[in-house]
C-alpha cells in the first residue's frame, strides 16, 4: 500500500567506471559516470520503530547502480538510468518511485561542455479493477463515458473492459435494472487518490446523492488494488461486497478468471456464489 506520505531517500554523486557509449573507443577504454538516485518509499515502520530492517539501504541502492554501470556496455546513458531505476523497483518492494540521473563528464563532443546527463523517473504500477454500473438515464453511454474518463486520467491505464451485463437490482429491489461492466488495468496513483478520481468522474457524469444501493446515473467501485488490504471509514479493499455480487464476478471472470483476490480465484468465487435466476445476463455483441 502507498502511504499518504512517502519518505525520499537520496544517494548523490556516486562515481563509477563503465564502458557505455555509442563510439567504439568508449566501449574499449571506458570512462567515469556520476550517478545520483532518489527513491520515494513508505518508511513509516522504519521511522516509528527506528528499525533499519524496514528502511531502504543506501548501500544496497548504490550496489544496484554499481551492478548496472560496471556491467555490459550500453549505448545510451538514458538506458543505463532506466535499468538502474527498474532494477530498484524490482528489488525494493517499499519503493514507489525512483529518479535516476546519470552524468557523463568525459563526453566526446567537438564543443566545450562540462558534462552531459540523462534523467529518468519510474513509478511503480499497481494492478487495479473497477466495477461500473448505471440504472438511470442513457445507461450504456454513461458506462462508456466513465471508462473513457478513467482511461484518460493521468496515472491510470485501462487494459481490458468486459462486455455489458444486464443486472437485477442488488440490495434495494424496488428500482430499475442496471447495466454493469468491469474494467482492469494499472495505476501509479495511491488508493485514496484513485478513489477520489472515481468520485469526481461520478459527479461529472451526473451522479447525485441518494439512498444506499439506490438509483444512480453511474457508480464506479474500486474492487482491488494489488493485494492491498485497507479497512477504514473511507475505503475498504478489496471491496467489501466483491465476493457477494454476481454482477461483479461475472464480468470479472470474463476478463481474468484465474486472477486471485485475497487468495481466492475469481472463477472459483463465482462458481460458489448463490445465484438467483436471471440475476445477471451477458449482452452478446
Amino acid at each position: 500500500m502507498i502511504s499518504a506520505s512517502l519518505t525520499r531517500v537520496r544517494v548523490r554523486d556516486l562515481c563509477l567506471f563503465g564502458y557505455h557509449g555509442v563510439l567504439p573507443e568508449e566501449n574499449r577504454l571506458g570512462q567515469r559516470f556520476i550517478v545520483s538516485l532518489e527513491v520515494a518509499a513508505d518508511l513509516t515502520a522504519a521511522m516509528e520503530g527506528d528499525n533499519y530492517e524496514h528502511a531502504v539501504c543506501y548501500g544496497q541502492l548504490s550496489d544496484v547502480a554499481h551492478e548496472i554501470v560496471t556491467g555490459p556496455a550500453i549505448a545510451l546513458i538514458e538506458t543505463v538510468a532506466d535499468r538502474i531505476a527498474r532494477t530498484i523497483l524490482e528489488r525494493f518492494p517499499k519503493v514507489e518511485e525512483v529518479r535516476v540521473e546519470v552524468r557523463k563528464p568525459s563526453v566526446p563532443l567537438p564543443y566545450a561542455v562540462s558534462e552531459t546527463s540523462a534523467e529518468v523517473v519510474v513509478k511503480r504500477q499497481h494492478r487495479i479493477g473497477f466495477s461500473v454500473g448505471s440504472n438511470s438515464g442513457e445507461r450504456e453511454a454513461c458506462l462508456h463515458a466513465a471508462v473513457n474518463a478513467l482511461a484518460r486520467h493521468e496515472g491510470v491505464g485501462i487494459e481490458q473492459v468486459s462486455s455489458l451485463y444486464d443486472t437485477a437490482p442488488w440490495g434495494v429491489e424496488d428500482q430499475a435494472s442496471f447495466i454493469n461492466l468491469c474494467a482492469v488495468g494499472k495505476t501509479v496513483l495511491a488508493p485514496q487518490e484513485l478513489l477520489n478520481v472515481c468520485k469526481h468522474i461520478e459527479y461529472e457524469l451526473g451522479r447525485i446523492p441518494g439512498r444506499r444501493w439506490g438509483e444512480r446515473a453511474v457508480d464506479i467501485d474500486l474492487l482491488f488494488y494489488d493485494d492491498c488490504e485497507i479497512d477504514n471509514s473511507v475505503l475498504k479493499l478489496p471491496h467489501r461486497h466483491l465476493f457477494e455480487r454476481a454482477f461483479v464476478l461475472e464480468p470479472l471472470a470474463e476478463l481474468a478468471p484465474e486472477m486471485k483476490i485475497s487468495g481466492r480465484r475469481v472463477d472459483d468465487a463465482l462458481a460458489r456464489l448463490q445465484r438467483a435466476p436471471g440475476d445477471v445476463t451477458r449482452r452478446m455483441s
